[in-house]
């Protein structure tokens, strides 16, 4: 949020400000562009070790166009884990949680720069991401983006492949 005055020439009370968009693993846009900011990356750090909801895997996948299990497969997630946290309503480990929300936060990247690039209309962000991981990139040395996807290392390595490709400089 950026610093403001109220009309009273003090700065606003938590209560006063707006509050900031939902973080989820469906709001791609709100997790990407919170993760550009220091107040919203704190944002971002609170969903983290608040834990992501285990049942919003099956939303992120189906959003994707690919089934939960490759989901967690290319996020590194016991399966066990996340099928047990799902069935009791639970959240998942601030761990496996950065890795989820890494991954909308791809999508949203994505999302961004095609909004800002042209018409988005028919364009699924996430469909063409989880097709995109699949694929043998030639600056990753002919490795799948997936194969990164299950560190935050690797995740920032993709994210600045996805920038690379936006600004023309994809090698």
């Amino acid at each position: 949020m950026p610093l403001m005055l109220t009309p009273k020439g003090r700065y606003p009370l938590a209560h006063e400000r707006p509050a900031p968009p939902e973080l989820g693993v469906n709001n791609y846009v709100a997790v990407y562009e919170a993760s550009l900011s220091t107040q919203g990356a704190m944002s971002i750090i609170r969903a983290i070790r608040e834990g992501v909801p285990a049942s919003d895997l099956n939303r992120l996948a189906e959003s994707m166009g690919t089934t939960k299990e490759q989901l967690i497969k290319t996020l590194d997630l016991p399966r066990a884990t996340v099928d047990r946290k799902a069935r009791a309503h639970q959240n998942l480990s601030s761990e496996q949680s950065e890795r989820v929300l890494g991954m909308a936060r791809l999508v949203g990247q994505v999302q961004a720069l095609v909004e800002s690039s042209g018409d988005p209309r028919g364009f699924s962000a996430a469909q063409w991401v989880a097709q995109w991981l699949e694929q043998p990139s030639p600056a990753l040395g002919g490795r799948r983006p997936a194969e990164l996807m299950d560190t935050l290392a690797g995740q920032r390595i993709v994210s600045d492949l996805v920038a690379r490709m936006q600004s023309g400089a994809y090698a």
